[in-house]
């Protein structure tokens, strides 16, 4: 649960950066940036994979290059169900998610290396290793 919980900080804490990095990307408030985080997840988790299905033959023409688009769609959609959380232009929509996905891997690592307890693996080598 505490896993979790840092997870949706630092994807919070990342949007932050975001903010202040992208041009066209807007949080209002540090509580708008934990409601967009939690949306975010929520169209990463619901609406992508969709959107990824639908998209696989652009996806193979231009190898792979085409699921950056498929990102930064899903981030304009999160931003859509946030007040306080806007993302304007093209740029915007495809850099963000970019920049959200170096900085959310930077602050992620940092919370685990400085609580290895906060990891959300279910368990560690050694217990894997002793069946």
């Amino acid at each position: 649960m505490m896993g979790m919980f840092f997870t949706l900080l630092a994807t919070a804490l990342s949007l932050l950066v975001v903010d202040l990095v992208v041009p066209g990307v807007n949080l209002a408030t540090f509580p708008a940036a934990l409601i967009a985080a939690v949306a975010i997840g929520l169209v990463n988790s619901s609406v992508k994979p969709i959107l990824s299905l639908m998209s696989l033959p652009l996806n193979l023409v231009s190898l792979g290059l085409f699921s950056l688009v498929v990102n930064g769609i899903c981030f304009w959609l999160a931003s859509l169900l946030v007040p306080g959380f806007q993302v304007h232009g093209l740029l915007a929509i495809i850099l963000s998610p970019i920049v959200l996905s170096l900085v959310n891997t930077f602050v992620s690592k940092y919370f685990v290396e400085k609580h290895p307890e906060l990891s959300l693996d279910t368990g560690d080598a050694k217990s894997q290793s002793k069946v």
